[in-house]
């Protein structure tokens, strides 16, 4: 079985004559997309021949785009030391930066049309592009002069561009000194991290230790990364007319406050359920003051729950099988076609995720596979991410790009599937590890991304007034800690380090990228629900819900299943199926 992924779909190599091509091209194409913006945007006349040219070329455009940046990212993302991913990403954030003002300028002429809805109604491509035309318009305001956007972007790879590289860089090459098997080794931190689910005790706490200890060597040098990101974007946020950093991240997100503070009501008022299965745990384990973070993913059943990389993606396709074929034979395509990156290795980042390469109808997936049914959740969640993007495979590119929130809705039901799946196989002590698992991961999902956001809250209102020294920034992580988790963790043993190789803090243009994993965990939970309830007539809608998820506000997504989000009530029963889990765990495991 393949555990690399292959690439050669996109190019066969950055020597090839199709990668160079195409690096060509680009500049002919964003030479030719400039000219030609110029010449239309001087007047309003034959606005729907116009706006269907403009339709055309961002597509071919984008198709471009994204084919160059996923080839280069992905092999950085298995190796950050790769001198021509690391060069050629330069280069293509360069090119890019020259069709900022032009973008801007078109996206103003758009927006300045009197009658766009007549314009629309009168072309069958425009009305498929209809809510991303909308969406330029409601967004433009927020829009800054042709010259202060390019300049803004041309400022980013010297800025947050840069300072991403940097921190990926330290981390993805942080060795972890550590004593194992009676001999002082230097570990990828991605291996130790996988320590943190070791049936043995000792092995878990000295990995937290040797972990802890270990970003010493970089925190300056990730701080300032930190540091020097969150600066930008709060001056961005400023400069364009954004409240805040949040405020920007709900637009983007097609998400309305009213929504984000529905669910976050109903998240606070189960923290009490989450500390209560955090203490019980820690009884578990021999702890009496709360869990320390360290075994915040020890195993508490001595349940043989080992899969190795094939017998949990033979697992994750037979149970995908039970919810739909379609969903199962994706899975399958998948694994055979050396789509997934397995294995943890060197220069390789931390983490998981999923890239949909809609301009070839697949999808990539770099995992840290560690042989823990954890693993085969985490297996199990990117390939819902990349049947999201197959459910999107044939919708036009411009109508493919889904907002965060929503993002995690596919990833977060295949979990939930396989959770399902496995309890019902499963001896009475394979279950309580199964339940303390889907337990677990909701706590990382509900507590710990409160926390996230608490955290990234405050940082950005500190970052206000100064850089933040390592120290600050380190207190404000466990301030945040202690406010979601309360008494449930040890505060002498808490993670004040959460903040160097997490990467979502890192992503200028992703700002309070943790509540939506909340959200599509908890919309995902409404959703199962429902499925529940209707069985097998309920696959076609789920994956209708899917398809039209690029163009529509995620309030208008989610009334396609007759939810609505603004009621907390909706938040509060997904929750209580968690608090259900919590106290079944509780009384199972006396």
């Amino acid at each position: 079985m393949e555990l690399n992924w292959s690439l050669k779909e996109i190019y066969t190599s950055f020597n090839s004559e199709e990668f160079k091509g195409d690096i060509e091209k680009l500049d002919t194409l964003i030479s030719n997309f400039n000219t030609w913006a110029l010449e239309i945007t001087k007047d309003t006349l034959n606005e729907v021949e116009k706006i269907e040219d403009y339709i055309n070329k961002s597509t071919e455009l984008e198709i471009l785009i994204m084919r160059l940046d996923s080839f280069i990212n992905l092999n950085l993302s298995t190796n950050t030391k790769n001198s021509d991913a690391l060069k050629y990403s330069d280069i293509l954030e360069n090119k890019l930066t020259f069709l900022v003002a032009t973008s801007t300028k078109l996206e103003k002429w758009i927006s300045s049309l009197e009658n766009i809805d007549g314009v629309i109604s009168n072309s069958k491509l425009l009305k498929e592009h209809e809510y991303y035309l909308k969406n330029i318009i409601k967004k433009s305001k927020y829009l800054l002069s042709d010259k202060e956007e390019a300049l803004i972007s041309k400022m980013q790879n010297t800025g947050s561009n840069a300072w991403l590289k940097l921190k990926d860089n330290l981390i993805s090459n942080l060795k972890v000194e550590i004593e194992q098997d009676g001999e002082n080794k230097e570990l990828p931190l991605t291996v130790v991290l996988n320590m943190a689910y070791d049936k043995n005790a000792e092995v878990r706490k000295k990995a937290y230790e040797a972990e802890i200890k270990a970003y010493k060597k970089i925190e300056e040098g990730v701080a300032a990364a930190l540091n020097g990101i969150k600066g930008e974007v709060l001056t961005i946020c400023e400069l364009r007319g954004y409240k805040s950093p949040l405020e920007m991240t709900l637009v983007d997100s097609r998400m309305d406050e009213e929504s984000l503070e529905a669910m976050f009501t109903a998240i606070r008022e189960s923290l009490p359920s989450f500390r209560k299965y955090l203490r019980r745990k820690a009884e578990m384990l021999g702890h009496k003051n709360g869990l320390p973070f360290y075994d915040m993913y020890a195993p508490v059943s001595e349940a043989n729950m080992a899969f190795t990389y094939e017998k949990g993606t033979r697992f994750v396709e037979k149970n995908f099988r039970t919810f739909s074929n379609n969903l199962a034979d994706f899975a399958r395509k998948a694994i055979n076609n050396a789509w997934i990156d397995v294995m943890p290795k060197e220069g390789k980042v931390g983490g998981a995720f999923c890239e949909n390469l809609h301009f070839i109808g697949e999808s990539r997936f770099l995992l840290n596979y560690g042989d823990s049914f954890s693993d085969v959740v985490t297996l199990a969640h990117e390939l819902g991410h990349g049947f999201h993007g197959d459910c999107l495979k044939n919708e036009a590119t411009l109508n493919s790009d889904y907002p965060m929130p929503i993002a995690e809705t596919a990833s977060t039901f295949c979990e939930t599937i396989i959770k399902k799946a496995a309890v019902k196989e499963a001896t009475k002590e394979e279950a309580l590890a199964i339940l303390e698992t889907e337990i677990s991961d909701c706590n990382q999902v509900i507590v710990d991304i409160y926390s996230r956001f608490l955290f990234e809250k405050s940082l950005f209102e500190a970052r206000k007034e100064s850089a933040l020294s390592v120290e600050e920034i380190k207190n404000l992580m466990l301030k945040a800690q202690q406010e979601a988790y309360g008494d449930g963790l040890n505060k002498d043993f808490l993670h004040p380090y959460m903040w160097t190789w997490k990467p979502h803090y890192y992503y200028a243009t992703s700002n309070f990228y943790n509540f939506p994993y909340a959200f599509g965990l908890l919309f995902a939970k409404g959703l199962y629900a429902e499925y529940l309830k209707r069985g097998s007539s309920f696959t076609k809608d789920y994956e209708k819900l899917l398809s039209i998820t690029g163009k529509n506000d995620i309030v208008d997504v989610t009334k396609v299943m007759g939810i609505d989000i603004h009621d907390v009530n909706f938040w509060r029963g997904s929750l209580k199926t968690i608090e259900e889990d919590i106290e079944n765990f509780i009384n199972i495991s006396k």
